[in-house]
């Protein structure tokens, strides 16, 4: 698995594929029924129902753009479950000095969510621990400077 690849897990291919469905249908639908209204309003010219209703379809629209990009490119990955860590895996990681452990998931960088523990591949702690083993120790560069982290298991 390459490291700078672009991943995502499985669960995050199904959600994307129900954005996509629900941007396609319903949202849709309901952006165009709302720009046949504000057209109907008058004078489009000093219509702010009616801007602002085209500026919500070029948002939807952008977006279905890049859930499509983000399916057609990105490699989907089960990951996890060896002793290398890679996309998918499940990492806890102890900072040196301290007694504080955490655990991490690695994924790909459209889901990464610090505050889910989930941790893009690309960021540089991500970095650090891809390809790594249990009992290794890790740098890295951190904003508050150079960071020690031991792996502690990795699932």
């Amino acid at each position: 698995m390459d490291r700078k690849g672009n991943y995502i897990t499985e669960e995050k291919k199904k959600a994307l594929e129900e954005e996509l469905k629900d941007l396609k249908g319903p949202k849709r639908k309901e952006i165009l029924a709302n720009l046949e209204y504000a057209k109907s309003l008058g004078d489009l010219s000093e219509n702010a129902e009616y801007h602002q209703t085209r500026e919500e379809q070029g948002k939807l629209e952008e977006r279905i753009k890049r859930i499509e990009q983000i399916l057609q490119s990105a490699e989907v990955v089960k990951g996890g479950g060896g002793d290398i860590i890679e996309i998918g895996s499940n990492v806890i990681v102890q900072k040196e000095g301290t007694e504080d452990r955490k655990n991490f998931q690695i994924v790909g960088s459209e889901e990464a969510d610090m505050a889910l523990g989930k941790i893009s591949n690309h960021s540089p702690f991500g970095e650090a621990l891809f390809g790594k083993k249990k009992g290794e120790v890790i740098s890295f560069k951190a904003p508050s400077g150079e960071v020690n982290y031991k792996i502690i298991d990795v699932s």
